[in-house]
């Protein structure tokens, strides 16, 4: 990551001002991708740029502390590590250090814009006080003020607290004096451990010159210093902010203490000399372990992939994680599909590259990934040279010099091959070949189980597809928008069912239900209940004759399943509506002024429980400028509140957002309820405006004093007091395959 800036930009001032108010001691700010449902790291103050390689672009759904604050738009807290690793596993295991961390959301009154992580000294009490938490409130306010910030290619802004205070020069030589005449030897280093300063006493311990140190890190000019151990230590002082020691040997015979004492700008390192009485550490100085960065990274990875799910999901971690964590420059992913090389992901690589091997025959293609997949062994090339006396023209045609080349086997059998690239000459040590061929391993199995779930993902899909609507008729005077969402957890299949029957030229019949579970069973019976009801409104039973002939078909299938439905049966010459329901939430009318009102109407028993229970009708005016919404309870039902709050708070939300167009209205209602985040059930919204429901959400909009044709109103409370936020990522629609239909009639 590249600085993009320091305190004097308007972002910095206000990230350093919360900090300094909340006695953080590092910040990072968030902000919501305008193209996607991801947080973009946008700035960060006090921890090291590269701690973050992992987390500079983070999934909305992402099990990590920023994404669920964003998500649910509450403040997240976390007191110490043991309390991270409880809720957040996956960010404990790559960031085993004790501190206290907070996350909260960024909005401006009408939506998400992002969120803000404070990261508080290991030793904060367990909870955060009243005056920490109102200055928390004040820097979200300020923060999402000067959100978005539109990004840049140099990366996030790094912002640098400034000095502790000011020095002439004369006290900056009697400070290195004083440096100098201690004994033993300090050097200071950066956040990211370069030396910016190094005493003569300290080199002389080293055993190296100052001028070789400056700028470097320590563990990239010192072998012996290149295990993990002082880079982990720093890293640990930095975030937990607690001085921290240890020791080292500096062969041939020499013991060295390191002391660390950490702060927002960078470590002060104080080093002496040492006496170690069983000096059986001693370990060749050619040996170059694995970075510590590099190992917190293949843990967060292998923490991550225990979630991933689809084949996007393994590719992006893979480049999110291992490409930053191993310097790569390139990454390419194959699958291994009926003896053909076939691209699923890929970073870094020219176009011409990735299509010379597309789709070509393994047993055609003269390629290292050809060789790995048919030998099953990993090789690692070094240098251009090395890999165009193997490969002659692969290194002129990818623009890459040294690459390691990972078969993905999975119990014998190659499911793919991954390719990390370098444009310049590298070297790969035994230890980082020994990590990276068994993060083939992970990623092999990893990668098995999302073409299994994909595989799975797609016959759901067809099979939802195949169940709901793909188009509902247009009928003249009715205008008609159609909504559906599956549930984000399971198989994205679920038992919700809606249906819009034309009966003759005035006459319409709308039904919408609900069936329990969210599996092939349920979506089974959903397209049997979706075909009981059309058959027999078709038919001309009249609404409550409707459920009692469908109940009766389905108790006698038996399926152990219950089926809640909504009838609806429109005369659209008399504007008259006559509602039957079994068990299902009420419908919400909404008249032509713009107030709304619940529809209550005999609730009836589940569809499937008693073959003869019967179900009376309620009949309802429908005049011209109404709307009225189905839907089912995925839309209104949140874990720990009653049903009827949220059926207050979609009759709320109706009649807040004056929109014109019932297709806008039912986007801007998925919007304001949260339902792009996380959804534990599935989501079907019916919306039915007879002919003027346009002009009459116009003029409500022009009395309200807002444009007719907006599609989300400001943030409002509802009826249970909760104000609802819409996020900024639209709103699923599905049509075709994807199961949603949609139609209006022009009247």
């Amino acid at each position: 990551m590249t600085p993009r800036g320091t305190g004097e930009v308007p972002l910095g001032r206000a990230l350093l001002r919360a900090m300094r108010e909340t006695g953080a001691s590092a910040a990072m700010v968030y902000e919501l991708a305008p193209d996607a449902p991801v947080l973009r790291l946008a700035a960060l103050s006090g921890i090291p740029p590269p701690v973050l390689d992992p987390w500079k672009r983070i999934a909305l759904a992402a099990p990590l502390p920023v994404a669920v604050a964003a998500r649910r738009q509450r403040l997240v807290w976390a007191a110490g590590h043991q309390q991270l690793a409880r809720e957040f596993p996956r960010t404990a295991v790559a960031l085993p250090y004790d501190f206290a961390l907070g996350a909260a959301p960024l909005t401006d009154g009408s939506g998400c814009l992002g969120a803000v992580v404070l990261v508080w000294p290991a030793g904060h009490p367990a909870e955060l006080s009243g005056a920490e938490r109102a200055a928390f409130d004040t820097a979200c306010r300020r923060l999402a003020a000067l959100l978005p910030t539109g990004g840049g290619p140099d990366g996030p802004l790094v912002v640098v607290p400034p000095p502790a205070r000011a020095v002439g020069a004369d006290e900056a030589l009697a400070a290195m004096d004083y440096v100098e005449r201690l004994p033993g030897g300090g050097c200071a280093l950066d956040l990211e451990g370069r030396i910016t300063m190094l005493s003569t006493g300290a080199a002389e311990l080293l055993g190296v010159a100052a001028a070789r140190m400056l700028g470097r890190r320590p563990w990239e000019v010192l072998p012996w210093l290149a295990g993990p151990v002082f880079e982990d230590r720093c890293r640990a002082a930095v975030i937990s902010r607690r001085p921290v020691s240890f020791t080292a040997f500096r062969p041939p015979q020499q013991w060295l203490a390191f002391r660390l004492f950490p702060d927002g700008r960078g470590v002060s390192v104080w080093i002496s000399a040492d006496e170690e009485p069983d000096p059986v550490a001693r370990r060749p100085a050619e040996a170059m372990p694995v970075r510590a960065a590099q190992m917190y990274h293949v843990l967060h990875l292998a923490a991550a992939l225990t979630e991933a799910v689809g084949v996007q999901d393994v590719t992006d971690l893979f480049a999110e994680q291992i490409v930053p964590a191993f310097g790569a420059q390139g990454m390419l992913m194959y699958a291994a599909e009926a003896g053909r090389l076939r691209t699923i992901g890929q970073r870094g690589y020219p176009a011409r590259a990735v299509e010379a091997y597309e789709g070509v025959p393994l047993t055609a293609a003269n390629s290292p990934t050809v060789r790995a997949l048919a030998t099953g062994e990993p090789s690692f090339f070094t240098s251009a040279e090395e890999t165009e006396r193997h490969f002659p023209g692969l290194a002129r045609l990818t623009g890459m010099a040294a690459r390691a080349v990972l078969p993905l086997i999975v119990s014998g059998r190659p499911v793919g091959c991954c390719v990390l690239a370098y444009r310049h000459p590298r070297t790969f040590t035994p230890e980082e070949r020994q990590v990276l061929t068994s993060l083939a391993g992970l990623m092999a199995q990893a990668l098995d189980r999302a073409f299994l779930y994909d595989t799975k993902q797609q016959l759901a899909h067809d099979l939802q597809a195949g169940l709901l609507p793909h188009r509902l008729p247009p009928v003249p005077g009715l205008a008609v928008a159609a909504r559906y969402l599956p549930s984000t957890r399971g198989m994205d299949i679920g038992g919700d069912f809606y249906d819009l029957i034309r009966l003759d030229e005035h006459q319409v019949a709308a039904v919408i239900g609900d069936v329990q579970g969210h599996n092939a069973a349920a979506a089974a019976l959903m397209g049997q209940a979706r075909t009981a009801v059309h058959a027999y409104a078709s038919a001309g039973a009249a609404p409550g004759e409707v459920l009692a002939r469908t109940n009766r078909l389905l108790a006698d299938l038996g399926p152990d399943l219950f089926t809640s439905c909504l009838y609806v049966h429109l005369d659209l010459r008399s504007q008259l509506a006559c509602l039957a329901s079994a068990g299902h939430p009420p419908p919400v009318l909404r008249h032509p002024g713009g107030r709304t009102e619940v529809l209550r109407t005999p609730p009836g028993l589940l569809l499937g429980i008693a073959p003869d229970t019967r179900y009376a009708a309620t009949t309802v005016v429908l005049p011209p400028g109404a709307l009225l919404a189905l839907y089912t309870d995925g839309l209104v039902e949140r874990p720990g509140t009653d049903l009827d709050e949220g059926v207050a708070a979609l009759a709320a939300d109706l009649a807040g957002i004056p929109c014109a167009d019932p297709g806008a209205l039912a986007d801007a209602v998925l919007s304001r309820r949260g339902t792009q985040a996380e959804r534990l059930d599935d989501v079907a919204l019916l919306l039915l405006a007879p002919d003027g429901a346009e002009e009459a959400a116009g003029e409500a909009a022009e009395a309200a004093g807002a444009p007719a044709e907006a599609s989300d109103g400001p943030g409002g409370a509802d009826a249970g007091g909760e104000a609802h936020a819409p996020a900024r990522a639209e709103a699923d629609r599905t049509d075709g395959a994807e199961g949603a239909g949609e139609s209006g009639g022009d009247g």
